[in-house]
């Protein structure tokens, strides 16, 4: 009785690592197309959204995860495959923001922080992906992650509708423990999208990449300006009057002729 009891349990498990690992293997299946391993190859997009991780371990050794993923985003970005970089990640603690330290180490790389966009809301996979398409209104991105991320994010937003592709990093060479734990992740997602059919935590409101701008209505329409060269203009204007009114106070009242000639 007992040995039946072992030899069951036994055939248990091992059917469920089956189907766990065909599904970890239909899922890099169902997303092989979409993803590039060249930069050279990248199709052009108006954003790239960057998957935030830890910059550090727990120990205080840097994560090389990280590492590739902000020299992804900066290879991306230099090579005029995106326009703009979207990174998103978690800030549920104030002492570890992931978005604001790789705002910070693509900063000093020497992209400009009006290309760089931040979704501190990105607190899962799903969250980030969804929150793209929903929050910043971007149904067409470049995701940039390592390979076996990218495959779990594609496949949420094929799932959701949302057009995407994705740039795979290199991954550090001791993968093994985090790749056994990305099959447990995306059982996780599976259930997520089919069972559970959640949404992400925040949503809020439409933040446009890039903002929409609003022009006056009476600004210059011929020659064709930017509504950033709009503004600056109008800041232009503005300084200009206002150094004529503090010159004109400065000034002196003209004296009369006939009032100039009595002592």
């Amino acid at each position: 009785m007992i040995k039946r009891l072992i030899v069951g349990f036994i055939s248990i498990v091992v059917f469920m690592l089956v189907v766990a690992i065909g599904l970890d293997r239909w899922i890099s299946w169902k997303t092989k197309d979409y993803i590039y391993d060249e930069v050279q190859a990248l199709p052009h997009r108006q954003v790239g959204v960057v998957l935030g991780t830890a910059k550090y371990y727990r120990t205080g050794v840097i994560n090389q995860y990280y590492l590739y993923r902000i020299q992804g985003a900066i290879n991306a970005y230099n090579s005029g495959k995106v326009k703009y970089l979207l990174l998103s990640g978690d800030n549920a603690l104030q002492s570890y923001n992931e978005p604001m330290t790789m705002r910070r180490d693509l900063m000093a790389a020497g992209i400009p922080s009006s290309d760089i966009v931040l979704d501190y809301a990105g607190f899962r996979t799903l969250d980030s992906i969804v929150r793209t398409r929903k929050v910043f209104d971007t149904n067409d991105f470049l995701i940039i992650t390592q390979r076996f991320h990218c495959e779990r994010a594609l496949f949420i937003a094929l799932h959701m509708g949302i057009q995407a592709q994705c740039f795979a990093v290199p991954s550090p060479k001791d993968i093994l423990t985090v790749r056994v734990r990305e099959i447990f992740a995306r059982l996780g997602a599976l259930n997520d999208l089919y069972i559970l059919h959640r949404q992400p935590r925040f949503l809020g409101p439409l933040i446009p990449i890039p903002a929409v701008h609003h022009i006056p209505d009476d600004a210059q329409g011929y020659p064709a300006v930017t509504p950033e060269q709009v503004v600056a203009l109008q800041h232009q204007l503005a300084a200009e009057k206002k150094a004529e009114k503090k010159a004109a106070e400065k000034t002196p009242p003209a004296v009369a002729p006939q009032a100039a000639a009595v002592k």
